[in-house]
């Protein structure tokens, strides 16, 4: 039952219970009943959304105690009296404590008047609260998630509960969703944003490399080490080590990761002296691990581990209703960052970009955004239809092919045209990049900003 338009009413008498409940209902309010004012307190929060109708004088907890009670953690929630024989001394304490009004049985239309005057007080308490937060939230320093549908509300909830909390978090989500943002917005909201936060892709460093770069190495451990190298994890101590494509780790490093995840210890390689970490991880992945861990690709006891606490993100298509609100946020960054006037969302864009199924997700949504500001907005109208006459027919290879452009153009937007720059964000070497960009007709000048 929806607590909008609800009306709870604590009377210890039977008779006077039933009689409320059957004129509030024809009022057309939904009416819970109460023999006892403690079984109201334990239903009653912050985020009710109704108002209290009570009698004062009751055995075990009378009104005007849980009034008292009410008060501390909102008193803000309007609570009505109803009593048979109210002295002017009853009414002027329970006034004074807090009480929105007091009424002498028998009803009348003055307490409907009054009950229809709480319910409206109380809507606009909650959504001046919920407007209080959203300024907060978008006016608070450090990484911001954008986002108003049920979705992503559900999921900043969450995120909000865990912050603090000192255990891991696997993240899931599709390509592009912006599980590193969210990786990133749990670091620098919680108690741990003065520490180091430490991104590493698990599917980008080579498979020789990557137990030295999260572990460390002694001096000597290996060809090349001529001092101690320190590893990622003992970096991030007081932090947060962010494992992103997690479900790409070998099955060896799985085995040793867990290790490190339960003694809360590391080991650099070539030495014999533990390191104590004090640090968050927060793994990301954008496959079903259950389904790896069926499928014997995915070691079972580090899934478990890492599945404490789990924060999926929703993918672009299920929030379409967020989609203007990203884009034009998108478009602002995007002018500043080329030096390009200010832009619009106009309504015709706005429709096709609601229409449009996202399949890269909010990365999708930036490149487009760009791509708006740099070649004008009928260019950008006429690549959206494009995409949708062919995003039923595509094949497995352009598809590839298209996310693989998409990806280029979003490290050259980065980077601001510089090559050196978008080969280290890709991790391809220069020849690679050079044909990749001819191949999608893709030149640096686009995206270099002007002296």
């Amino acid at each position: 039952m929806s607590n909008a338009q609800t009306i709870y009413v604590i009377d210890d008498e039977p008779s006077i219970r039933d009689s409320l409940k059957q004129l509030l209902e024809l009022e057309g309010y939904q009416v819970v009943c109460f023999d006892d004012a403690n079984k109201a307190l334990h239903k009653l929060n912050r985020s009710f959304a109704g108002v209290v109708l009570s009698d004062i004088n009751m055995p075990k907890l009378d009104g005007l105690a849980f009034l008292q009670q009410v008060q501390q953690f909102d008193s803000e929630l309007p609570v009505v009296f109803l009593t048979g024989y109210a002295d002017v001394s009853t009414a002027v304490k329970a006034m004074q404590q807090g009480a929105y009004d007091l009424f002498e049985k028998p009803v009348n239309e003055q307490l409907l008047d009054c009950l229809a005057r709480a319910l409206d007080k109380r809507k606009l308490v909650l959504e001046n609260r919920q407007l209080k937060r959203q300024i907060e939230h978008h006016c608070a320093p450090g990484v911001r998630i954008l986002g108003e549908t049920p979705q992503i509300q559900q999921m900043m909830q969450l995120l909000d509960a865990i912050r603090d909390t000192p255990a891991d978090v696997l993240i899931e989500g599709e390509t592009g969703t912006g599980k590193e943002l969210v990786a990133r917005y749990l670091h620098e909201h919680g108690d741990r944003s003065q520490g180091h936060f430490v991104a590493i892709n698990c599917g980008a460093i080579p498979e020789e490399l990557i137990e030295s770069e999260l572990f460390g190495a002694a001096s000597g451990a290996y060809t090349g080490a001529n001092q101690a190298r320190e590893g990622k994890f003992a970096y991030a101590n007081g932090g947060t080590v962010f494992l992103d494509e997690i479900e790409a780790m070998s099955a060896s490093l799985q085995v040793k990761l867990l290790r490190v995840l339960e003694e809360r210890q590391v080991t650099p390689v070539g030495s014999n002296q533990s390191i104590d970490l004090d640090m968050r991880v927060i793994a990301a992945t954008k496959v079903d691990l259950q389904t790896l861990v069926d499928t014997g690709q995915f070691r079972a006891d580090l899934f478990f581990r890492l599945n404490l606490l789990k924060v999926p993100i929703p993918a672009l298509r299920q929030r379409k209703a967020d989609i203007p609100l990203l884009y034009q946020h998108f478009l602002s960054i995007a002018a500043t960052r080329f030096h390009k006037p200010s832009m619009a969302l106009t309504e015709p864009l706005r429709a096709q970009l609601i229409q449009y199924d996202w399949p890269g997700n909010v990365r999708e949504l930036r490149n487009h955004a760009e791509r708006t500001v740099l070649l004008g907005e009928q260019l950008a109208t006429h690549s959206i239809q494009a995409l949708e006459s062919q995003q039923e027919v595509l094949s497995l290879a352009q598809k590839v092919a298209y996310y693989e452009q998409s990806l280029i153009e979003d490290a050259l937007a980065q980077s601001q045209g510089s090559i050196k720059q978008t080969m280290a964000l890709l991790q391809i070497p220069r020849k690679t990049l050079y044909d990749k960009m001819a191949k999608y007709q893709l030149t640096r000048a686009s995206y270099t900003e002007p002296n």
